[in-house]
């Protein structure tokens, strides 16, 4: 399978901020945000390869109770993926971190959904189109909301923004203490800037704030 890194780290978003946490990040996606922070994963896909065994056994050498599955997109690689939390399912607390627009049946703890806002978007590039097309899924994302335990996180970049997330709360009718915004930003000060209003609107709609620990700590660094 295809992969970029496997690190240890604590999570820095969504419910479980802050936890230690092993991190497998799969290489290849079938979106194109413009504002993506991993695009060795997906503009300029990285194309490391290592079998379900390997990946298995560097991520039990941590010793750490969480993982995360994340990309890119893990359920591109979708045989992959159901094999390597096959593997790891009964030892360890799984999270899956999706843009949700491919469904798989998986055994995962928790499905962590971030479906991609029109900020996405990358207007005037070769990809706009498609990824427009593809990137909100209503079907998939039922699907993953009716088979799974998912915290739904959404980029937030601009107030107009929370229409969308209004939008799909409705549609899917999705539990408001589910549903967590986050500040786009790959730096600290661009975190820091969107975070006070943005906390507001949390407050003013009874979703949740979610921070970006890891820019807050380390920035725009690979491995962290």
């Amino acid at each position: 399978m295809n992969h970029s890194e496997i690190f240890y780290s604590i999570q820095g978003e969504g419910m479980y901020v802050g936890m230690p946490s092993v991190f497998f990040r799969f290489s290849g996606c079938p979106l194109r945000c413009v504002w993506c922070d991993t695009p060795y994963t997906s503009w300029e896909a990285e194309k490391k390869k290592v079998s379900v065994q390997q990946a298995t056994d560097s991520i039990n050498e941590y010793g750490c109770e969480h993982v995360v599955i994340t990309g890119g997109e893990p359920y591109a690689q979708t045989k992959a993926l159901e094999q390597l939390c096959l593997q790891l399912h009964a030892d360890h607390y799984l999270t899956i971190e999706t843009a949700g627009v491919i469904y798989h049946p998986t055994l995962a703890d928790l499905i962590s959904l971030s479906p991609k806002l029109s900020n996405s978007v990358p207007v005037g590039q070769a990809q706009a189109e498609k990824h427009d097309h593809f990137r909100l899924n209503y079907k998939v994302l039922a699907r993953f909301q009716e088979q799974h335990v998912c915290q739904w996180k959404f980029v937030i970049d601009r107030s107009e923004d929370i229409a969308e997330v209004e939008d799909i709360e409705t549609d899917l009718q999705i539990p408001r203490n589910h549903i967590f915004l986050m500040p786009q930003g790959k730096t600290q000060p661009e975190v820091a800037g969107k975070s006070q209003w943005l906390a507001e609107l949390c407050k003013g709609h009874g979703w949740r704030f979610s921070p970006r620990l890891h820019v807050d700590l380390w920035g725009d660094t690979r491995g962290v």
